[in-house]
């Protein structure tokens, strides 16, 4: 059970139907939140008076106006953005295709430029400050063979948080990132199987070698992530901005 309050604010997710963006839905709506859960796709729908499904494309201009607009007019406001939605892609940069880091590039770093963009015009407008928190990664402070366009981008997404926090300081408006390290998700066992693949290595030696680099000496829980979520979505965050929390048991330390 969580203890920080977000009774009555209304949050957008992306990437809230499966993994990490599951759980920091479950986490806001068990501190009293209301939810609009935003993905490409879902499997299973479980509505309720504090819960909106709304299926979009973060990498489409069109698709994002259109859902920060049925979030207000569903909910009446918005006060909390978690920029959660991303995909990622391996292979060697001498090898790799260009259409794939076009893919990463403009989920994980565009698809955050543009629910931002959309959510901080209402936010400035409804005049009441509010919290915008995107999902990076320790990728986005350091560099991980094989994965060329995901660090790319999540280094995009730490410095495009810093610019935000800026340019919104004065509407009382914090943006954060979260930085996780390896989150036992359907994403990273998929790493694993093609990661281990391209080094010659089976996906359970990839996961011995991932646990073996975490010197709390275990990897993350989605509800690791979603409980920093939490804190900074709640006013106990609300003298914190432009800031890139490690969530990675040690891993990363900068």
């Amino acid at each position: 059970m969580y203890y920080m309050d977000v009774t009555g604010k209304v949050a957008i997710v992306t990437g809230g139907a499966h993994g990490i963006g599951k759980a920091i839905v479950d986490a806001l709506l068990d501190c009293g939140a209301l939810v609009a859960v935003v993905d490409r796709k879902f499997e299973t729908l479980q509505t309720t008076d504090r819960l909106l499904y709304i299926q979009t494309d973060v990498a489409k201009s069109d698709q994002v106006e259109e859902m920060v607009q049925t979030v207000t007019e569903h909910f009446g406001r918005i006060d909390i953005l978690v920029n959660n939605a991303g995909i990622s892609s391996m292979d060697y940069v001498v090898d790799s295709k260009e259409e794939d880091w076009d893919k990463v590039m403009d989920v994980n770093a565009k698809g955050v430029y543009l629910c931002s963009k959309f959510v901080s015009r209402y936010l400035q407008a409804q005049g009441e400050g509010g919290k915008i928190i995107n999902i990076s990664s320790q990728a986005g402070k350091n560099g991980y063979r094989l994965m060329g366009s995901y660090v790319a981008s999540k280094h995009a997404v730490l410095g495009f948080t810093k610019v935000l926090a800026l340019e919104l300081a004065k509407d009382q408006i914090n943006v954060n990132a979260v930085c996780p390290g390896i989150v036992e998700t359907d994403m990273k066992r998929n790493e694993r199987v093609i990661g281990g693949a391209l080094r010659g290595l089976d996906a359970e030696a990839i996961k011995e070698e991932d646990f073996s680099q975490v010197p709390l000496g275990r990897t993350a829980a989605p509800q690791d992530i979603a409980n920093v979520v939490v804190f900074l979505a709640s006013k106990y965050s609300d003298y914190m901005t432009g800031q890139g929390l490690n969530v990675t048991g040690g891993m990363t330390m900068n």
